[in-house]
């Protein structure tokens, strides 16, 4: 198997849809960008010198109208410090945690023809990632252990 996740698999991205539709989801993203951005051939920015962290966010401007349009926010984001517990080679450039008001608004964006396009960028830009979600506690009064 890969060290290199880019791309959902089926198997995955099969289970993420049978999970529930109608709920509030938040995607924990965990990101490391290439040195050099990768463009397919024929790309208007292939062999243009761009970074990974540039193409990324390249990304992000083209694919952002199409996330506040199907009602994402980005409820955290921060920088990776250190790793206090888990593999030393596992650093992250970017660390974030887009909220979606249902499955349905992520499926919708993933398909959306514009998002399609500006994927190509965030491929260009990524060498692996962790796309993880996640269920949001009822209660902000919940502890974290509880």
């Amino acid at each position: 198997m890969s060290d290199r996740y880019i791309d959902p698999e089926r198997a995955q991205f099969d289970a993420f849809k049978a999970l529930p539709r109608d709920t509030v989801i938040q995607m924990l993203n965990l990101v490391r960008f290439k040195a050099a951005a990768t463009y397919p051939d024929g790309h208007p920015l292939e062999g243009k010198g761009l970074t990974g962290a540039e193409a990324y966010a390249n990304y992000g401007k083209d694919s952002g109208p199409v996330f506040q349009r199907v009602g994402g926010s980005v409820v955290w984001s921060g920088t990776m410090e250190a790793m206090v517990i888990g593999p030393e080679d596992e650093l992250w450039d970017a660390a974030f945690i887009a909220r979606y008001p249902n499955s349905g608004a992520f499926m919708e964006m993933v398909t959306d023809p514009v998002y399609r396009e500006a994927v190509i960028h965030r491929q260009a830009a990524v060498e692996t990632s962790r796309l993880i979600r996640c269920a949001p506690k009822a209660s902000r009064s919940e502890t974290v252990f509880g």
